[in-house]
């Protein structure tokens, strides 16, 4: 008996887990460039902090984090790249220059409390940010 509620519970928890995940991804209409409140960053810094060619803003060293939640449309509408295009980027930087790729964090609420606890973070999220945040662009 054990088997036969297993399997349909299973189903049931991965379907609600496919909604969630595709709810997430379609709520993403604008994105939102965040960084520590410490960080003077433009809007025109934000390709390059995120693709590893900008590391610092003045005397802070940047510390970028991807958030896997609205990431599909930050690399669509930001760097004009699929997911795909991304990681080969990371991957040749890693070998070429021995660069790690920006931390991932989940959601919004992960990417903005990394960035409010980490003196060079920087993220972006799917929704208005709050004001102890620097918003550096939105998209």
């Amino acid at each position: 008996m054990r088997s036969a509620v297993a399997p349909r519970l299973h189903g049931g928890v991965l379907l609600c887990m496919l909604a969630c995940a595709s709810l997430g991804v379609a709520q993403a209409d604008e994105v939102y460039v965040v960084c520590n409140t410490n960080v003077s960053l433009r809007a025109t810094d934000v390709r390059e902090l995120f693709t590893g060619e900008k590391g610092f803003a003045g005397s802070v060293r940047l510390a970028p984090a991807d958030n896997g939640a609205v990431q599909a449309a930050f690399l669509e509408k930001v760097l004009k790249l699929n997911a795909t295009r991304y990681a080969s980027l990371w991957t040749k930087k890693a070998f070429r220059d021995g660069a790690n790729p920006p931390l991932v964090k989940s959601s919004d609420a992960e990417a903005l409390a990394y960035v409010m606890q980490t003196p060079g973070g920087c993220s972006y999220v799917g929704s208005a940010p709050p004001a102890t945040v620097a918003t550096v662009a939105k998209f």
